[in-house]
């Protein structure tokens, strides 16, 4: 069996997914290192053994993301292409999805917006507000940037201790606003506020921003279905934070099996439009 191997190279965290022959994906795997060429060859080395594959069996090799352009040489002697991280982003999703129109929204360090309209995939913009904008409060407000530590403080958290909701304000709902929707982020907390208070609003924040400036860069495209990809979905806050987003705005967020893997998906895909 030949694989295509897709690789998405960041600065210290790789993700490494193959395509086979039928267009299926093979063993999807993450790899943490301190610098991003030890990162990519640790990963493609256990990809590797854990699939136990030998070099013959792999087809080609495609790079991308913000560390691939460390990475001057073909990896271990085999063809070695880049992918453009946007392109991969949309070739992911649409991958996983089958959607022809959307807006892939790639939650990483930051956040970046790639419309998918058929064929063409063009990257609209985004925000510097992600995964590194709540490792960075958490670490200035909860003395930790252990985003699985953030994660389970958050469970035990009450939002509204951290945020003016439209019902703080309003005995009855607003056109179009419901009395638990967000009127003001953080603006509720307290000096005092717990760990587990200030957990949850970041990661309500960042997630609540995402989501807005996504809808935000819709608006007179027709879109309303948007693709969530990157770490951040792994959150287990993600999905209801977007599901009470999809009831107010009337649009659709989804999360794809794979979403976490997305990018290295789209550049194993994007071998085929060389």
């Amino acid at each position: 069996m030949k694989v295509t191997i897709g690789i998405d190279v960041g600065i210290s965290t790789t993700k490494i997914v193959g395509i086979s022959e039928d267009g299926a994906v093979v063993s999807p795997l993450r790899i943490k290192a301190t610098d991003p060429v030890t990162s990519l060859y640790g990963a493609f080395g256990k990809y590797l053994n854990d699939n136990n594959l030998a070099l013959s069996d792999i087809e080609h090799v495609m790079l991308t993301g913000v560390g691939a352009g460390y990475i001057n040489q073909p990896i271990y002697g085999l063809p070695t292409d880049f992918a453009e991280e946007f392109v991969a982003d949309g070739l992911g999703a649409k991958y996983e999805t089958d959607l022809d129109r959307m807006i892939v929204v790639s939650m990483g360090t930051g956040t970046s917006l790639v419309k998918c309209d058929g064929d063409d995939i063009q990257h609209i913009g985004g925000i510097g507000i992600g995964g590194g904008t709540l490792a960075g409060l958490s670490r200035v407000l909860l003395n930790t940037d252990d985003i699985k530590q953030v994660e389970m403080l958050a469970m035990q958290g009450d939002i509204k201790n951290i945020n003016v909701l439209i019902g703080d304000i309003s005995p009855n709902p607003l056109p179009g606003l419901p009395k638990n929707a967000t009127a003001s982020l953080f603006g509720n907390a307290k000096s005092n506020a717990s760990r587990e208070d200030i957990a949850l609003g970041l990661i309500y924040m960042v997630l609540q921003a995402i989501g807005s400036s996504t809808i935000l860069s819709s608006l007179g495209s027709g879109i309303k279905e948007f693709v969530l990809i990157g770490n951040l979905t792994l959150l287990p806050q993600c999905a209801p934070i977007y599901h009470s987003m999809e009831k107010l705005y009337k649009v659709h967020f989804r999360i794809p099996k794979y979403s976490e893997f997305c990018t290295a998906i789209g550049a194993a895909l994007a071998y085929d439009k060389l």
